[in-house]
């Protein structure tokens, strides 16, 4: 599942990384405990029904994207994703110095959200998942979800920047159904999910080849859309939801 969503505006200066990295860090948090939480919650109510189970944690994740990108996509830009936020900054739309404070955000604040789902419910705040994703299928699965989800973002932000939000929404909404992996699509979620042994869980072991071909499909789906939509940098640059001068955030 991923997370993930708009562009940061080259217009942004470091003036303003501190709050871009809390955007970046309480935006991650806030969609991992909607997407466990939600996983939680829908479980025990299906009674035993997986599809059931499924349906209300898609439905939840898709709803919390729309939200969430819009609240805090004229401040950071709304990533929630390490593999967005270099795809990013390949394209020159962020300062490559800004990358490893919006990774270690991203990556602090998704396990932040699932210690905050884990203890929403009664549960231990931290525990290892043991719920098995592996595979050649589900391994190609995400590279699938990743690059389609790259593919949605580049696409919108190049052609019709104001429907980012609710292209993203929904194309993690159909991607939870038609991937085998149920689009996770994002390196600091995998990575978080590995703690928590509940429906939306994942082995650590599973973990490093989710995040291999979910870098693999974000820069495929990049170079690919920089011949797609040229000039690609500079229609991404522009990107913020809504435009938002730079005067007005200081």
């Amino acid at each position: 599942m991923w997370e993930g969503g708009l562009l940061l505006s080259r217009e942004m200066t470091s003036v303003d990384l501190g709050r871009r990295v809390v955007a970046e860090a309480m935006g991650t948090a806030m969609l991992l405990a909607g997407v466990v939480g939600s996983g939680i919650m829908g479980e025990r109510l299906a009674g035993g029904n997986v599809a059931v189970a499924l349906l209300a944690n898609t439905l939840a994740t898709g709803a919390a994207l729309v939200a969430l990108i819009l609240t805090f996509g004229t401040i950071s830009g709304a990533h929630f994703n390490p593999a967005v936020t270099l795809a990013n900054a390949s394209q020159g739309c962020l300062a490559w110095r800004d990358v490893p404070l919006y990774i270690v955000a991203q990556c602090a604040g998704a396990f932040v959200g699932v210690a905050t789902a884990n203890v929403m419910f009664d549960l231990p705040v931290f525990f290892a998942s043991q719920h098995e994703r592996a595979g050649a299928g589900q391994l190609f699965s995400e590279f699938v979800a990743t690059f389609g989800l790259l593919s949605v973002i580049w696409g919108c932000a190049g052609l019709r920047a104001q429907s980012v939000p609710f292209a993203v929404a929904a194309y993690i909404t159909a991607a939870y159904w038609f991937t085998s992996s149920t689009s996770f699509a994002n390196p600091a979620v995998t990575l978080a999910r590995t703690m928590s042994d509940t429906f939306t869980g994942i082995r650590l072991v599973d973990a490093p080849g989710f995040i291999i071909m979910q870098l693999v499909g974000s820069m495929m789906a990049t170079v690919l859309f920089r011949w797609l939509v040229p000039p690609l940098s500079k229609n991404a640059g522009a990107v913020i939801m809504p435009h938002i001068e730079q005067e007005k955030l200081l």
